[in-house]
């Protein structure tokens, strides 16, 4: 821009000059440094204008060690052919660079490219919006142009698969039948109702439908099995977290990944990724054996998922997981007294948290006395950075008959949760 008031104020003075001489040679000077200034001006005008840009998401959602694709459209409405065109997306999506200069984009045609990002890092991010700049052939004026269309992506936490975590084992086999309606075909039929939209036809109930002349369907009362309820402890006095930047990965230079993803996701070296990634996977592995699973934690807010089956449930408890962070100010032993009151008998709880307090296990022993099995995931906190040691807690846990995990630092957490921890 300093280059083009230099012209303007040129242009002025060309003509303030002409006007107080009169020569002929000063008028061609006025009138050609005015010409120089609209001509380029127009042009850059022109450069942002009869432009569409268009950005389409494969998929809204996505997790950590995935990928996430954009597909850009670029298209030139105008006749004449737009020199060069910088395209600047102002999206917050960690390592997404999507960025492009389009050169010699002729009259009526359309450039089209590709973006596949590697998520390193759990969230709700946003895609957009983005800035159109251009030019004209002398540098003079650079203009731009917002295009504020904007959507989000969430990038769900990383998830691993547990063949070797199992729960307590009961004194008595299954759990207490749970009379409610249920969308999963069970072998307990509740009663009959009317026909409606969404029901499957495989629970079509035929002799009711032909007595009455219209779609019967049956209902279902959930199976005689202990829900699993998942606890998150997200109070932030205390997590611990080290520095940590995610790697940059090239695409270009290994596309390897781009078949075959990341073998093996790095988390961020704190006790909340670490805590959130257990507390999916948990989730994920009884939900892939038809269990009901809870999830409750205290972060920015109480948020409670009340125990379902089936995928959409899986997608819900992932979605709140994606964006909670250690700011919660409540113990964790007060969330489980709080929360634990509500839970039916033969209720299964897995505690997951870095707390060395052993109020927290001094609740899950009384809920324990009332019918309620518990599972404690106790993340070494001091592994992380400077914290109290968890020794102590181990043996609490220990004396209690509370079955424990420990997870370390750089634990593989397959192998971590495999098998319950032993006092060395």
């Amino acid at each position: 821009m300093r280059r083009s008031w230099g012209v303007i104020l040129l242009g002025v003075a060309a003509w303030i000059f002409a006007l107080n001489t009169g020569r002929s040679i000063a008028y061609t000077v006025a009138y050609l440094m005015t010409a120089v200034v609209v001509v380029s001006f127009l042009w850059a005008w022109t450069g942002i204008n009869w432009v569409q840009v268009e950005r389409h998401t494969r998929s809204r959602r996505t997790q950590v060690g995935q990928f996430a694709e954009e597909q850009f459209d670029v298209w030139n409405r105008s006749r004449f052919t737009k020199l060069w065109l910088e395209i600047r997306d102002l999206s917050d999506l960690p390592g997404h660079h999507t960025s492009r200069v389009v050169s010699m984009l002729g009259g009526r045609r359309s450039r089209r490219w590709l973006v596949r990002t590697l998520c390193q890092r759990r969230g709700r991010y946003t895609l957009g919006p983005m800035i159109l700049a251009s030019g004209d052939l002398l540098g003079l004026f650079r203009l731009e142009r917002l295009v504020p269309a904007t959507s989000s992506l969430v990038v769900y936490p990383a998830t691993v698969d547990l063949p070797g975590f199992a729960l307590p084992v009961g004194e008595i086999t299954g759990g207490d039948a749970i009379r409610r309606r249920t969308y999963h075909v069970t072998t307990n039929v509740a009663g009959v109702r009317d026909y409606q939209p969404g029901d499957s036809f495989n629970r079509i109930h035929w002799p009711s439908t032909a007595r009455t002349g219209r779609l019967i369907v049956k209902e279902f009362e959930l199976d005689p099995t202990a829900d699993v309820w998942v606890f998150l402890d997200m109070d932030q006095a205390v997590h611990v977290a080290a520095p940590w930047e995610p790697a940059t990965i090239d695409l270009s230079e290994h596309p390897v990944l781009l078949q075959r993803g990341v073998p093996r996701v790095q988390l961020a070296p704190s006790t909340e990724e670490y805590g959130v990634a257990i507390a999916a996977s948990i989730a994920r592995h009884f939900l892939q054996h038809d269990r009901a699973v809870g999830f409750v934690t205290y972060a920015q807010s109480r948020e409670i998922i009340q125990a379902d089956r089936g995928d959409r449930q899986l997608h819900r408890i992932l979605e709140t997981l994606a964006v909670v962070e250690s700011r919660g100010r409540m113990p964790f032993a007060q969330v489980l007294a709080l929360e634990g009151q509500y839970l039916s008998r033969s209720t299964v709880i897995v505690a997951v948290t870095p707390s060395t307090s052993l109020e927290w296990v001094a609740v899950l022993r009384e809920l324990g006395r009332r019918g309620t099995r518990s599972i404690a995931v106790l993340l070494a906190a001091n592994t992380f950075g400077p914290a109290p040691a968890w020794r102590a807690v181990l043996l609490s846990l220990h004396s209690y008959n509370i079955p424990a995990h420990l997870v370390r630092r750089d634990d593989d957490l397959s192998t971590a949760l495999a098998y319950p921890a032993r006092l060395e």
